[in-house]
């Protein structure tokens, strides 16, 4: 999904379900920061958000813009909603967040809003994730020069993620860090 992909699914979100402010928390929240990352950070088809006022609304955006949707199948890419709590990102992710401001669509009265995971929460929500794909999206962001060790090495102990993981995402971004 790339950036006018994104700015598409947050616009008809805001279509859908009426609100203007959504936060979104997945892989495309790096469009929050970036408005070209390198293509390898964009491979995926879903945009993870949710109402920032009215987060239990996310179920309307699965219905409406969600996999196997009629949007979906028109397009090719979608909206997944989630709630808050599915960031898996260090204590303070909130009051980091990057705001990105969407192009209202022609003839809408909505003024779309993304508030984004800013970069180094991203990476590490990914990292606590765990997936292959996770580790792949970490170390494109440190090879490009998206975040800095330092950072994301600060706040690792601030993940919501038992002792045990935290000291595996340390050793294994440290382990990226010194490959690169």
């Amino acid at each position: 999904m790339g950036p006018g992909q994104f700015e598409h699914v947050v616009a008809a979100a805001a279509e859908a379900i009426g609100h203007d402010e959504f936060v979104v928390i997945g892989s495309q929240a790096i469009l929050g920061s970036l408005r070209q990352p390198p293509e390898s950070m964009l491979q995926s088809l879903e945009a993870d958000l949710y109402p920032l006022r009215d987060p239990a609304a996310a179920d309307l955006i699965d219905g409406v813009l969600g996999d196997g949707s009629q949007f979906h199948r028109a397009y090719g890419y979608y909206a997944h909603g989630v709630g808050p709590e599915t960031a898996k990102a260090p204590r303070g992710w909130h009051e980091r967040l990057v705001m990105r401001e969407i192009p209202p669509r022609p003839a809408s009265k909505r003024t779309p809003v993304a508030w984004c995971l800013e970069v180094h929460d991203l990476v590490l929500s990914k990292c606590a994730a765990g997936r292959d794909r996770d580790w792949d999206y970490a170390a494109e962001a440190l090879r490009a020069g998206i975040v800095q060790l330092e950072v994301l090495l600060a706040r690792v102990s601030n993940l919501p993620v038992p002792g045990d993981t935290r000291h595996k995402i340390d050793e294994t971004l440290r382990r990226i860090a010194a490959s690169l």
